[in-house]
């Protein structure tokens, strides 16, 4: 969870001080909870580039198919999905459990996003699309909802504390 620091003789003896201390706490977290939608909205963005059929980028030139060999068979990178996707779940859900912070997300929309470039190498694009937009919305939907729960948590005790601070500076 968050710090627990509790009001000291010296934060009283420094009320603005800490106070500008705990603002700038709530404005941390309030930053890293937008990082979740952030996260999301930019899959969504590369999902539409990735949709079969909208040819944003060209095809990979025959010469750059030879030098990269034979591409994976598409069940093979549907079990590295498969697999990929139980973990991401363990580890976010068990973030979740635990408390802790910080938005992981970056990681995962790279991982999500790499498995629309192993499918278009294959050419099942058009089958596995499904499959990664809704892995991919349950994964980043899930570490947005980690990143927010946290900071919210986190900053309603940063209030808390302000509104002691508050109370014992009027007393």
């Amino acid at each position: 969870m968050g710090e627990k620091r509790e009001a000291s003789p010296e934060s009283i003896s420094r009320p603005e001080q800490t106070r500008a201390e705990i603002e700038e706490r709530i404005r941390t977290y309030r930053l890293q909870a937008r990082k979740g939608s952030l996260g999301l909205i930019l899959f969504v963005v590369i999902s539409i580039f990735a949709i079969p059929g909208f040819r944003f980028l060209p095809d990979l030139p025959e010469k750059a198919r030879q030098i990269l060999g034979a591409p994976p068979k598409p069940e093979w990178i549907s079990l590295a999905l498969v697999v990929y996707v139980f973990s991401a779940l363990i580890l976010i859900l068990a973030r979740i459990t635990q408390g802790s912070g910080g938005y992981r997300g970056w990681s995962h929309l790279f991982y999500i996003t790499s498995f629309y470039i192993f499918f278009g190498f294959t050419e099942v694009s058009r089958d596995s699309f499904w499959a990664v937009f809704v892995s991919g919305l349950i994964i980043l939907g899930l570490e947005n909802f980690a990143v927010r729960s946290h900071s919210k948590e986190v900053i309603e005790e940063e209030l808390e504390k302000l509104k002691r601070l508050e109370k014992a500076r009027g007393s």
